[in-house]
Protein backbone atom coordinates (compact mmCIF):
# COMPACT_ATOMS: atom_id res chain seq x y z
CA UNK A 1 0.00 0.00 0.00
CA UNK A 2 1.37 3.39 -0.93
CA UNK A 3 0.03 6.60 0.56
CA UNK A 4 1.31 9.77 -1.04
CA UNK A 5 1.96 12.70 1.28
CA UNK A 6 2.50 16.39 0.68
CA UNK A 7 6.28 16.24 0.87
CA UNK A 8 8.26 17.51 -2.07
CA UNK A 9 11.96 17.96 -2.60
CA UNK A 10 11.66 21.70 -2.09
CA UNK A 11 9.68 21.72 1.15
CA UNK A 12 10.92 18.58 2.86
CA UNK A 13 12.55 19.04 6.25
CA UNK A 14 16.21 17.94 6.38
CA UNK A 15 16.58 14.59 8.09
CA UNK A 16 17.16 14.85 11.82
CA UNK A 17 15.49 18.23 12.25
CA UNK A 18 12.18 18.90 14.00
CA UNK A 19 8.94 18.88 12.06
CA UNK A 20 6.79 19.97 15.01
CA UNK A 21 7.99 22.09 17.92
CA UNK A 22 6.07 23.50 20.87
CA UNK A 23 8.00 25.91 23.07
CA UNK A 24 6.81 27.20 26.43
CA UNK A 25 3.20 26.58 25.42
CA UNK A 26 0.56 27.35 28.02
CA UNK A 27 -3.19 26.96 27.52
CA UNK A 28 -5.84 27.86 30.05
CA UNK A 29 -9.59 27.43 30.08
CA UNK A 30 -10.75 29.82 32.76
CA UNK A 31 -8.88 28.97 35.96
CA UNK A 32 -7.89 25.55 34.61
CA UNK A 33 -4.37 25.32 33.14
CA UNK A 34 -4.51 22.39 30.71
CA UNK A 35 -1.01 22.87 29.25
CA UNK A 36 1.64 24.22 31.57
CA UNK A 37 4.73 25.73 29.95
CA UNK A 38 4.99 22.74 27.62
CA UNK A 39 8.04 21.95 25.48
CA UNK A 40 8.25 19.05 23.09
CA UNK A 41 9.13 18.26 19.49
CA UNK A 42 8.52 15.61 16.84
CA UNK A 43 10.93 14.66 14.05
CA UNK A 44 9.86 13.95 10.45
CA UNK A 45 8.45 10.45 10.07
CA UNK A 46 8.17 9.83 13.81
CA UNK A 47 5.13 8.18 15.35
CA UNK A 48 4.57 9.76 18.75
CA UNK A 49 1.79 8.66 21.11
CA UNK A 50 0.49 10.80 23.96
CA UNK A 51 -0.87 8.85 26.92
CA UNK A 52 -2.18 9.90 30.30
CA UNK A 53 -5.40 10.47 32.23
CA UNK A 54 -8.35 12.36 30.78
CA UNK A 55 -7.93 16.10 31.18
CA UNK A 56 -4.12 16.00 31.12
CA UNK A 57 -3.88 18.15 27.96
CA UNK A 58 -3.30 15.56 25.23
CA UNK A 59 -6.19 16.44 22.93
CA UNK A 60 -5.56 20.16 23.47
CA UNK A 61 -2.18 19.73 21.77
CA UNK A 62 -3.86 18.30 18.68
CA UNK A 63 -6.43 21.09 18.68
CA UNK A 64 -3.64 23.68 18.87
CA UNK A 65 -1.90 22.13 15.87
CA UNK A 66 -5.20 22.15 13.96
CA UNK A 67 -5.66 25.83 14.97
CA UNK A 68 -9.02 24.94 16.52
CA UNK A 69 -7.81 26.82 19.59
CA UNK A 70 -4.86 29.10 20.34
CA UNK A 71 -2.27 28.98 23.10
CA UNK A 72 -2.24 31.70 25.71
CA UNK A 73 1.56 31.74 25.70
CA UNK A 74 4.41 30.17 23.77
CA UNK A 75 5.18 29.35 20.14
CA UNK A 76 4.29 26.50 17.78
CA UNK A 77 6.37 25.75 14.70
CA UNK A 78 5.63 23.27 11.91
CA UNK A 79 8.10 22.42 9.15
CA UNK A 80 10.22 25.43 10.06
CA UNK A 81 7.28 27.85 9.77
CA UNK A 82 5.56 29.55 12.68
CA UNK A 83 2.01 28.35 13.25
CA UNK A 84 1.50 30.55 16.29
CA UNK A 85 1.88 33.44 16.55
CA UNK A 86 1.75 34.06 12.79
CA UNK A 87 -0.22 36.02 10.15
CA UNK A 88 -3.47 34.34 9.10
CA UNK A 89 -2.21 33.67 5.56
CA UNK A 90 0.81 31.79 6.92
CA UNK A 91 -1.38 29.86 9.35
CA UNK A 92 -3.55 28.66 6.45
CA UNK A 93 -0.50 27.52 4.47
CA UNK A 94 1.00 25.64 7.41
CA UNK A 95 -2.35 24.02 8.22
CA UNK A 96 -2.41 22.39 4.77
CA UNK A 97 0.38 20.12 5.96
CA UNK A 98 -1.71 18.70 8.82
CA UNK A 99 -4.60 16.24 8.75
CA UNK A 100 -6.67 15.10 11.71
CA UNK A 101 -8.99 12.21 12.48
CA UNK A 102 -11.38 12.99 15.32
CA UNK A 103 -13.17 10.86 17.93
CA UNK A 104 -16.47 11.69 16.27
CA UNK A 105 -16.18 11.14 12.55
CA UNK A 106 -17.21 14.69 11.53
CA UNK A 107 -18.21 13.65 8.03
CA UNK A 108 -20.45 15.93 5.98
CA UNK A 109 -23.82 14.15 6.26
CA UNK A 110 -25.31 15.76 3.13
CA UNK A 111 -22.40 14.67 0.90
CA UNK A 112 -21.61 11.28 -0.58
CA UNK A 113 -18.57 9.41 0.69
CA UNK A 114 -16.69 10.33 -2.49
CA UNK A 115 -17.46 14.02 -2.14
CA UNK A 116 -16.45 13.94 1.52
CA UNK A 117 -12.98 13.03 0.23
CA UNK A 118 -12.84 15.44 -2.72
CA UNK A 119 -14.30 18.64 -1.27
CA UNK A 120 -11.21 19.90 0.58
CA UNK A 121 -8.60 18.85 -2.02
CA UNK A 122 -10.55 20.81 -4.67
CA UNK A 123 -11.35 23.89 -2.58
CA UNK A 124 -8.21 24.09 -0.43
CA UNK A 125 -5.46 22.47 -2.51
CA UNK A 126 -6.84 23.52 -5.89
CA UNK A 127 -6.88 20.02 -7.38
CA UNK A 128 -9.05 19.40 -10.40
CA UNK A 129 -12.22 17.43 -9.79
CA UNK A 130 -10.89 14.51 -11.84
CA UNK A 131 -7.58 14.41 -9.95
CA UNK A 132 -9.32 14.64 -6.60
CA UNK A 133 -11.75 11.85 -7.51
CA UNK A 134 -8.96 9.58 -8.73
CA UNK A 135 -7.11 10.09 -5.48
CA UNK A 136 -10.30 9.57 -3.44
CA UNK A 137 -11.12 6.30 -5.18
CA UNK A 138 -7.60 5.00 -4.53
CA UNK A 139 -7.92 5.83 -0.85
CA UNK A 140 -11.38 4.30 -0.54
CA UNK A 141 -10.01 1.14 -2.10
CA UNK A 142 -7.13 1.23 0.40
CA UNK A 143 -9.51 1.43 3.37
CA UNK A 144 -11.77 -1.29 1.96
CA UNK A 145 -14.70 0.94 0.94
CA UNK A 146 -14.37 1.15 -2.83
CA UNK A 147 -18.03 0.15 -3.19
CA UNK A 148 -19.29 2.97 -0.94
CA UNK A 149 -18.43 5.98 -3.11
CA UNK A 150 -22.05 7.03 -3.62
CA UNK A 151 -23.30 6.20 -0.12
CA UNK A 152 -24.16 8.86 2.44
CA UNK A 153 -22.38 8.57 5.80
CA UNK A 154 -25.64 7.71 7.56
CA UNK A 155 -25.76 4.45 5.59
CA UNK A 156 -22.38 3.32 6.97
CA UNK A 157 -21.45 1.62 10.22
CA UNK A 158 -19.33 3.48 12.75
CA UNK A 159 -16.23 1.59 11.70
CA UNK A 160 -16.86 2.39 8.05
CA UNK A 161 -17.41 6.06 8.86
CA UNK A 162 -14.11 6.21 10.70
CA UNK A 163 -12.36 4.57 7.74
CA UNK A 164 -13.84 7.28 5.51
CA UNK A 165 -12.60 9.92 7.97
CA UNK A 166 -9.08 8.46 7.81
CA UNK A 167 -9.20 8.40 4.00
CA UNK A 168 -10.47 12.00 3.98
CA UNK A 169 -7.53 13.13 6.11
CA UNK A 170 -5.08 11.33 3.80
CA UNK A 171 -6.71 12.88 0.72
CA UNK A 172 -5.10 16.19 1.71
CA UNK A 173 -1.64 14.58 1.38
CA UNK A 174 -0.61 15.68 4.86
CA UNK A 175 2.90 15.52 6.21
CA UNK A 176 1.42 15.16 9.68
CA UNK A 177 -1.55 13.01 10.73
CA UNK A 178 -3.17 13.72 14.09
CA UNK A 179 -5.26 10.94 15.64
CA UNK A 180 -7.55 11.82 18.54
CA UNK A 181 -8.94 8.71 20.26
CA UNK A 182 -10.13 7.49 16.88
CA UNK A 183 -11.69 4.29 18.24
CA UNK A 184 -13.40 5.70 21.34
CA UNK A 185 -16.77 6.13 19.60
CA UNK A 186 -16.74 2.66 18.02
CA UNK A 187 -18.40 -0.53 19.16
CA UNK A 188 -15.74 -2.92 20.51
CA UNK A 189 -16.01 -5.33 17.59
CA UNK A 190 -15.15 -2.51 15.15
CA UNK A 191 -12.04 -1.27 16.93
CA UNK A 192 -9.59 -3.91 15.68
CA UNK A 193 -10.25 -3.20 11.99
CA UNK A 194 -9.63 0.54 12.33
CA UNK A 195 -6.48 0.00 14.39
CA UNK A 196 -5.16 -2.52 11.83
CA UNK A 197 -5.69 0.09 9.09
CA UNK A 198 -3.74 2.68 11.07
CA UNK A 199 -0.96 0.15 11.71
CA UNK A 200 -0.71 -0.40 7.94
CA UNK A 201 -0.49 3.37 7.34
CA UNK A 202 2.17 3.74 10.05
CA UNK A 203 4.28 0.92 8.64
CA UNK A 204 3.99 1.70 4.94
CA UNK A 205 4.25 5.50 4.76
CA UNK A 206 6.52 8.30 5.94
CA UNK A 207 3.67 10.34 7.40
CA UNK A 208 4.49 11.79 10.80
CA UNK A 209 1.85 10.67 13.30
CA UNK A 210 0.84 12.23 16.60
CA UNK A 211 -1.65 10.00 18.36
CA UNK A 212 -3.80 10.32 21.48
CA UNK A 213 -5.13 6.92 22.52
CA UNK A 214 -6.08 4.70 25.42
CA UNK A 215 -5.36 1.62 23.26
CA UNK A 216 -2.04 0.75 24.86
CA UNK A 217 -1.27 -2.27 22.66
CA UNK A 218 -1.76 -0.09 19.61
CA UNK A 219 0.51 2.57 21.11
CA UNK A 220 3.15 -0.06 21.79
CA UNK A 221 2.94 -1.34 18.20
CA UNK A 222 3.14 1.90 16.22
CA UNK A 223 5.11 4.32 18.40
CA UNK A 224 8.69 5.44 18.12
CA UNK A 225 8.19 7.60 21.19
CA UNK A 226 5.59 7.63 23.98
CA UNK A 227 4.93 10.71 26.10
CA UNK A 228 3.19 10.37 29.46
CA UNK A 229 1.14 13.45 30.36
CA UNK A 230 -0.17 14.53 33.73
CA UNK A 231 -1.59 17.94 34.66
CA UNK A 232 -0.52 19.57 31.41
CA UNK A 233 3.10 18.44 31.53
CA UNK A 234 5.18 15.61 30.08
CA UNK A 235 6.32 13.69 33.14
CA UNK A 236 8.06 10.88 31.26
CA UNK A 237 9.00 10.01 27.70
CA UNK A 238 10.83 7.28 25.89
CA UNK A 239 10.50 4.39 23.44
CA UNK A 240 7.45 2.16 24.02
CA UNK A 241 9.45 -0.76 25.39
CA UNK A 242 10.80 1.48 28.16
CA UNK A 243 7.53 3.27 29.01
CA UNK A 244 5.41 0.13 29.04
CA UNK A 245 7.92 -2.27 30.55
CA UNK A 246 9.97 -0.21 33.01
CA UNK A 247 8.55 3.29 33.54
CA UNK A 248 10.53 5.51 35.91
CA UNK A 249 7.72 7.61 37.34
CA UNK A 250 5.27 6.31 39.92
CA UNK A 251 2.46 8.26 38.24
CA UNK A 252 3.18 6.44 34.96
CA UNK A 253 3.14 3.08 36.74
CA UNK A 254 -0.19 3.96 38.37
CA UNK A 255 -1.75 5.01 35.08
CA UNK A 256 -0.55 1.95 33.17
CA UNK A 257 -1.65 -0.30 36.00
CA UNK A 258 -5.15 1.09 35.63
CA UNK A 259 -5.43 0.81 31.84
CA UNK A 260 -3.45 -2.32 30.97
Amino acid sequence: MSVETSKTTSDAVPQGTELIRLEQVTKRFGDNTVLDNLDFSVKPGQHVTLIGPSGSGKTTILRLLMTLTKPDEGTITVDGQRLFPAPEKQVREVRKKIGMVFQQFNLFPNMSVLRNLTEAPVTVLGLSKDEAEERARELLDMVGLADKCDAKPSRLSGGQQQRVAIARALAMRPQILLLDEVTSALDPELVAGVLDLLRDIARSTDITMLCVTHEMNFARDISDQVLMFDSGRVIESGPPEKIFSSPEQERTREFLGAVL
